[in-house]
């Protein structure tokens, strides 16, 4: 492996330890919620969050983590793994994400709902309960395929 090789190895090595931070993480806050709310979450287990001050800090920690993470794989890791399969990554995002379909990497379309749901975590979600809670169910429902992502992504490259 020559030397452009390894620094491109090496480029998505360090997005995916990123990426799997934020994700382990984000599981570790959903590992305390579990101890007293039942995923998905309803309204009343969405009262006994609001009421701890420990519980509303951990479903913070599970939106900033989802959001740094979605940010970190669309703005960073996708990119260094076509530059690291010796593809072009300067052109529309659209043609990035539909190279790593090719890959079997991600489904673009499940990627958009992804993008989605970040876009809509911009907003103010804490004065909506019941975006809240829509929030915190999806989220709970895409952290699978979000490992699913970066496993694949870890698969490819330490081949």
């Amino acid at each position: 492996m020559g030397g452009k090789a390894l620094v491109y190895k090496q480029k998505v090595a360090d997005n995916l330890s990123e990426s799997y931070k934020h994700l382990d993480r984000l599981n570790g806050a959903f590992d305390e919620l579990i101890l007293d709310v039942i995923f998905p979450i309803s309204r009343s287990d969405f009262l006994v969050i609001l009421d701890s001050k420990q519980y509303l800090a951990y479903s913070d920690q599970i939106i900033y983590r989802f959001s740094k993470l979605q940010d970190c794989m669309g703005a960073k890791l996708f990119k260094s793994v076509l530059v690291y399969q010796g593809e072009n990554t300067n052109k529309p995002f659209l043609d990035i994400l539909s190279q790593l379909e090719r890959l079997d990497i991600i489904d673009v379309d499940e990627w958009f709902e992804i993008r989605d749901l970040r876009n809509e975590i911009a907003h103010d979600y804490a004065e909506n309960e019941l975006t809240a809670i829509e929030l915190l169910n999806a989220i709970y429902h895409l952290k699978n395929e979000l490992r699913r992502i970066l496993d694949a992504i870890n698969k490819l490259v330490n081949r």
